[in-house]
């Protein structure tokens, strides 16, 4: 009789505030890592890696919009051949992590752990740190680096009954070309919002970001799929009705085949008419590759991420992102605009020397400058595996020593100019300048005059104020319709009374659903007045006008670069 290895694969969310699991019942943001992982466990069992009468049966779960029952899980792995590989654990999901895996480890089924905070920590920091130390006691087999050409050497020791306590391949970075593909059912992809499945074309920054992991995890060094490999990717997406996809490099800008990918979709969308749409990450200097913008609309990229950070050079100075030039940011983001794709960009708050009014000024400046369309807040984090979390870690400073905070939404170290309690409002108040209703309507107009729909645009500023004023969890962890359920709370804290818990969960949801209908109506109507209006596309403002070289004198943001006022770096103790 054939014999069967279970596999389950778990990429785990992380707590909010009260101890619940983040959990939806359709989710925002599809992981790379569950998809490469399911791809290469598909490779091994056709490879028939652990003998030619031996099968593995896969299940891939996304605990972002799927209920990770461990009970049901322990009953079915029980006694059979097994293994649970917590797979892409950041440093904020590592409490969920090891709740589950002391669960599993008491009944006595194998698992493994990889990720960013175990790979991190072990790269940037002396020795195996506490929290991966003791997951090593509890028989946990932790995995650091890259699993391309490494995971079936883990399942065979799995199926042997012979599983390390360590494997360590931070020092050997595998080539992306020619392993198998990231890849994930059709079933699984449907639980995102949009049905947006997500492939890594290439891996490594050649920048040198303090607060970045990427670098240090990944590489400065651009590692790429064949541009065939990624068109094969997309092919057998299509064939499962997949057509929308997030392209996951840091920089695709930076992935020297970046043209050759785009031609190859550009082909595929314009003598094959294919539907496909695609999100990517760049820098703020891409528009200055020729060509790049121009063939990233053609491609089908409909929208954009970018690492703004900041408008202030003292602060990008201090960061070491010196490839940011604030006096091209908004010929940058006009290039994008004629593209006709939606940007979103990134904004760190928290850089030395900068103070709650200083913020506020900065953003009221972006939005009356930059043509931005969303605008990502994040507190500076010295994330394990950063340069900043080493330097504060050699220096004995601060950290908070709770990981379920680092998400990039909570204070986790001291300031120089700010107490905790004042950058955590001037976070929340960010927020509210940005996506005030006044804004909401101004991004609204900037999108029906550059050739973007207003709808699509007002679902999207809806999607990031309901997750932030409403849901309470930054927008990149939002989804539709949170799911909660009371056997799922963190560890250390107590479950709630059924009959509190219940009605105060139903309660919420009949709440923001009332709140977020009205705002529906209050936007929908502007938005039924902007298609009506025959001057809408003839919208010009400040932020939708080219810069020319006079303008030093007269915008702030150009200002700011003759007088930066730079900060000295330290902390408050």
């Amino acid at each position: 009789m054939p014999e069967t290895l279970q596999l389950v694969l778990i990429k785990p969310s992380h707590y909010d505030n009260d101890g619940y699991v983040i959990q939806w019942f359709r989710s925002a943001m599809p992981s790379n890592t569950l998809a490469v992982l399911y791809g290469l466990a598909l490779d091994c069992r056709e490879r028939r890696i652990l003998g030619a009468n031996v099968d593995i049966e896969i299940t891939a779960i996304d605990e972002t919009n799927t209920r990770v029952r461990v009970d049901q899980l322990i009953r079915q792995l029980q006694g059979r051949k097994s293994l649970v590989a917590l797979v892409g654990v950041q440093s904020n999901q590592y409490p969920r992590s090891m709740d589950m895996a002391r669960r599993f480890r008491a009944a006595g089924i194998a698992v493994a752990m990889g990720g960013f905070h175990v790979s991190g920590t072990l790269s940037m920091l002396p020795g195996v740190q506490p929290e991966v130390q003791e997951a090593m006691d509890l028989g946990i087999s932790v995995f650091a680096g890259e699993a391309e050409g490494r995971f079936e050497q883990v399942l065979q020791d799995a199926w042997n009954g012979t599983l390390k306590p360590l494997y360590n391949f931070m020092d050997d970075l595998p080539s992306l070309a020619g392993v198998p593909p990231p890849m994930l059912p059709a079933s699984r992809i449907k639980r995102t919002g949009g049905t947006i499945t997500s492939f890594d074309a290439g891996r490594g920054c050649p920048f040198q970001c303090s607060f970045c992991t990427i670098i240090n995890v990944q590489g400065r060094k651009s590692r790429r799929r064949d541009p065939d490999e990624i068109e094969q990717i997309v092919r057998k997406n299509l064939a499962q009705g997949i057509n929308r996809f997030f392209i996951t490099d840091d920089n695709f800008a930076r992935n020297t085949d970046w043209e050759k990918v785009f031609d190859r979709l550009i082909a595929m969308r314009e003598q094959e008419k294919a539907n496909i749409k695609f999100i990517i990450q760049v820098d703020t200097m891409c528009h200055r590759l020729p060509r790049f913008i121009e063939k990233a609309g053609r491609a089908g990229v409909a929208r954009v991420f970018i690492g703004l950070e900041s408008i202030n050079p003292a602060s990008l100075k201090s960061a070491n992102k010196k490839q940011n030039k604030i006096a091209e940011y908004r010929k940058m983001l006009l290039e994008w605009k004629r593209a006709r794709v939606t940007v979103f960009a990134g904004y760190i708050l928290g850089f030395p020397g900068e103070t709650p009014e200083t913020i506020r000024h900065d953003i009221e400046v972006i939005r009356r400058e930059l043509p931005i369309d969303l605008l990502e807040f994040h507190c500076l984090t010295p994330l394990p595996g950063s340069e900043d979390h080493q330097k504060l870690f050699n220096q004995g400073a601060y950290l908070d020593p709770d990981l379920n905070k680092y998400d990039l939404e909570h204070v986790t170290t001291t300031h120089s100019t700010m107490s905790v309690d004042e950058w955590r409002r001037a976070y929340d108040e960010a927020w509210d300048i940005f996506y005030a209703p006044e804004h909401i309507r101004t991004v609204m107009r900037r999108a029906a005059a550059t050739g973007i729909n207003a709808g699509n645009m007002m679902f999207l500023l809806l999607w990031y104020w309901t997750c932030e004023k409403l849901e309470k969890v930054h927008p990149l962890q939002g989804g539709y319709l949170r799911r909660k359920y009371r056997k799922d709370r963190r560890s250390t804290m107590p479950l709630e009374n059924p009959f509190v818990f219940y009605p105060k969960y139903v309660f919420e949801l009949a709440y923001k659903h009332l709140v977020l209908a009205g705002q529906i109506i209050r936007f929908g109507r502007f938005r039924y007045q902007l298609k009506r209006d025959p001057e809408a596309k003839n919208y010009r403002d400040v932020a939708l006008t080219p810069v020319l070289e006079e303008d030093t004198s007269t915008l702030e943001l150009l200002r700011v670069l003759n007088d930066p006022k730079p900060e000295p770096v330290g902390s408050r103790a």
